[in-house]
């Protein structure tokens, strides 16, 4: 009904009765049917929002939610392993069985069974190594030894350097992701006092090259080089190192641990070095045999290999 009480009616020219709704005297509002197509696309979405939440989860219940009928299949540990459907079940299944996956298996294998001087002489072998191993090392190193290797001083080795505390051919990296290291060096504060760490410090400094006291030096030279210090045990008696221990090179003027370039004088780098022998060193790189594979490994490290030139 029109607000005169009379039925509603259709516009001059118009075929569509109106809602009796009239405004102004002259301005109704039609009543057209809604689009046949209109229509069935609202059922349509009616429709597959039933499906979705009887599929995937959907709605909140209490302190949980409807977990769906639609299901993900992926392996752990080498056993399936079948859950309700969730993006990250779903991102490990295309880890496991997707394209890109498949393909990164096969080159792995292919990495696996070249050797260092074959992958890095082939162009695609070697992209590979470079795309695949910076993924893992941002994934497993990155946090401490920094994006580029550089590490940080007194905590994290710089790996950019051709300064290898543990050897730096691939094997070498290889087995120290492997099975982790331990950097030890036992401290001397109830070894040695105050002077003869001194004394220390300025023989180590003669060993990089470093002019001083010839007296401290003669005197750090008898600590070192004899039980009372005992030094050469780790460091050799030319200063050079043992790998095998972990044991620094202590002639190449490269410092890990403590800044001794950047110190002010001669003072001060004994100081760093003597405060070094009194607190000792204490550093532990974990074990990734567990959480990668071999062919994995050898990808890392052959990355790796490739910040210092290697040895």
């Amino acid at each position: 009904m029109s607000e005169s009480g009379q039925s509603p009616e259709a516009p001059a020219g118009k075929g569509v009765p109106t809602t009796g709704h009239t405004w102004d005297d002259n301005l109704r509002e039609l009543d057209n049917p809604l689009p046949r197509w209109w229509l069935w696309g609202f059922y349509a979405t009616v429709i597959f929002s039933l499906i979705y939440w009887l599929l995937y989860p959907a709605w909140p219940v209490a302190d949980t939610f409807t977990k769906g009928l639609s299901t993900v299949t992926f392996e752990v540990d080498g056993e399936e392993r079948t859950t309700h459907w969730n993006s990250r079940a779903l991102l490990v299944r295309d880890m496991q069985t997707g394209d890109s996956a498949l393909r990164q298996r096969e080159f792995l294998q292919v990495i696996d069974d070249s050797t260092l001087d074959e992958v890095l002489g082939d162009t695609n072998k070697l992209a590979f190594v470079n795309s695949y191993g910076r993924g893992m090392f941002g994934d497993f190193c990155a946090a401490c030894h920094q994006t580029g290797g550089a590490g940080l001083m007194g905590v994290y080795p710089n790996l950019a350097d051709d300064n290898w505390h543990w050897g730096g051919d691939v094997e070498t990296i290889a087995q120290t992701i492997t099975h982790g290291r331990l950097g030890f060096m036992p401290d001397y504060r109830e070894v040695l006092d105050e002077q003869q760490r001194d004394h220390v410090a300025a023989y180590v400094l003669s060993l990089a090259g470093y002019e001083g006291d010839a007296e401290k030096i003669a005197r750090g030279g008898e600590i070192f080089q004899g039980r009372e210090g005992g030094c050469h045990a780790c460091h050799r008696h030319d200063g050079t190192g043992l790998r095998s221990q972990g044991a620094p090179d202590l002639t190449n003027d490269i410092w890990q641990n403590i800044d001794v370039a950047g110190a002010e004088d001669d003072a001060a780098r004994r100081a760093l070095i003597s405060q070094l022998v009194h607190d000792g060193v204490r550093q532990e790189m974990p074990a990734f045999g567990d959480r990668l594979s071999d062919a994995e490994i050898k990808v890392l490290a052959t990355y790796v290999h490739q910040f210092g030139g290697g040895q």
